[in-house]
């Protein structure tokens, strides 16, 4: 069978979606997963675009050995120099060097002509291969540029030492089939391109992008690039997940395989929405709530007698358990790192320790802790583990004839107990009015909800928020048995991704 080699892009394009963006140690916690996972080649940043994404960057580089490590770069002198920088401690170095095609682009973004962006191209490509030998070339929003020019671009880069050439459909907007002939054009039409990988980024504009990824590799390429839950600049980005398992699903057709081990998306799926806090819909196929769910009688009947009547995969492929583990207050401390292990959290033992506490102490306020508590606990611990502002009180007074007051005490930058109360319309309005009071940073909530993580009285409650601030959205998520503690750590998870994320620049392919 032939191998498409994955490029995960989660770290870069992926963290471009609104609110997403992501502090380094949370980096390094999905670097690590992507290369459990088994990913060829991540893409962890764009170092130019701020000094954390260049630490970012650099660190991952340094610590993981198997994949190659890829830093995007504009096709610019400082970019480039700034991104081999970031990437040179890397066992597998790449720099993937970006530039517009498009007649639009041209015209309205870069306001050059062909034969300057083509001379800028080839430099660019040649100052990268000087650094390193695995380059990657992308002529973005190449599926609305004149095929002609884009066969131009390839093979001047090709030239100048690119092994690698990427076919972005930046803005979502080709077609399964005019994508497959715009690849087999330039197969027909780029003299060296037998020198060079071919690679497909698609955008889900029109809900085409894992569509488009394997219609470019049904035409020839060898290369994905692609994103955990899909995530990504607008609609988003081709969806690993869905990628990797139509291949590993349907072989008999594509004859196509990966080198994913497909037992570890599920745990992937879940760390990057508990760490970006962007919700997987329940639909979502392959890690969705309801992608392995039977309502209907007749499936739930067709199901019970075999799997295969309406399951075209198995559940333990994505990492799924079929157990549903209970836990409760007795339960000690080995059988709980056995658990996580089996979850997929590799924990050292002051991890392991503060994990620990948690789920004690939610073990007393829970009569049976379930395997979704404890993701949600998990999730919750991975979200304070590096904070600006941490939580450490919340106290509320409410009811129908009382004015709702909140107290809450924060631990500053600097250790510092910060404490302050406020009066609101309701219980969640008052303890974010103190909290603001407390941090001082101006922003609008835009977005509120709040859902059961399990089911039951005692259930655990999961809130998400959204907020905006200078024309940036920033999401927030929170858990715990109390609804005003969870809406709490939600708004101080927040507003510590906003104060860490200032003055960031994006770019996209």
């Amino acid at each position: 069978m032939d191998r498409v080699l994955v490029f995960d892009t989660t770290l870069r394009d992926g963290e471009q979606s609104p609110g997403a963006t992501m502090n380094i140690e949370e980096k390094l916690e999905i670097a690590r997963q992507l290369d459990r996972l088994g990913v060829d080649i991540i893409e962890a940043g764009f170092p130019i675009s701020s000094p954390g994404d260049h630490e970012a960057v650099r660190l991952i580089s340094e610590e993981l050995r198997r994949p190659a490590i890829c830093a995007l770069t504009h096709a610019q002198k400082e970019a480039i120099d700034r991104a081999w920088d970031a990437v040179k401690g890397a066992a597998r170095p790449r720099l993937h060097v970006f530039l517009s095609s498009s007649d639009i682009h041209l015209a309205y973004q870069l306001r050059k002509g062909r034969e300057e962006v083509l001379e800028q191209a080839r430099e660019a490509v040649a100052l990268a291969k000087s650094y390193c030998e695995d380059i990657e070339f992308s002529p973005m929003d190449s599926t609305r540029s004149e095929p002609k020019f884009v066969y131009q671009i390839l093979q001047a880069v090709i030239e100048a030492g690119a092994t690698t050439v990427n076919l972005p459909d930046t803005v979502g907007y080709t077609t399964p089939e005019e994508y497959a002939s715009f690849l087999k054009g330039i197969l027909a039409n780029v003299p060296n391109i037998g020198k060079a990988i071919i690679s497909v980024h698609c955008h889900d504009d029109l809900g085409l992008a894992v569509a488009n990824s394997l219609a470019g590799v049904q035409a020839g390429a060898r290369q994905v690039e692609c994103t955990i839950n899909g995530i990504g600049e607008r609609a988003g980005n081709a969806s690993m997940e869905e990628f990797v398992m139509a291949l590993r699903t349907r072989k008999d057709f594509y004859n196509l395989e990966t080198g994913i081990d497909t037992r570890q998306i599920h745990s992937a799926s879940r760390l990057v929405s508990d760490l970006t806090g962007i919700v997987v819909q329940p639909n979502k196929a392959i890690v969705g709530a309801n992608a392995f769910a039977h309502e209907s009688g007749i499936h739930q009947d067709g199901v019970l007698k075999e799997r295969l009547t309406y399951e075209i995969m198995d559940a333990a492929s994505i990492g799924l358990t079929s157990n549903k583990l209970v836990m409760g207050k007795h339960s000690g401390r080995h059988a709980f790192k056995k658990h996580l292990d089996d979850l997929g959290y590799q924990l050292d033992d002051e991890k392991l320790a503060r994990a620990f506490l948690a789920f004690k102490q939610l073990a007393d306020k829970k009569k049976d802790v379930t395997e979704r508590d404890i993701e949600a606990l998990m999730a919750d611990e991975i979200r304070t583990a590096h904070e600006t502002y941490h939580l450490e009180l919340v106290q509320v007074s409410c009811g129908d004839h009382n004015l709702p007051t909140a107290t809450v005490k924060l631990l500053d930058p600097q250790g510092e107990t910060l404490a302050d109360a406020a009066l609101g319309t309701g219980p969640v309005d008052a303890v974010y009015r103190a909290i603001n009071r407390l941090v001082g940073v101006p922003n609008n909530l835009i977005e509120f909800s709040v859902k059961s993580v399990t089911e039951g009285i005692d259930a655990m409650g999961e809130v998400t928020i959204r907020i905006e601030s200078g024309g940036h959205v920033y999401i927030g998520r929170g858990a715990s048995t109390d609804i005003i503690v969870a809406s709490a750590k939600a708004y101080v998870n927040a507003l510590n991704k906003l104060v860490a994320v200032r003055g960031t620049v994006q770019a996209s392919t």
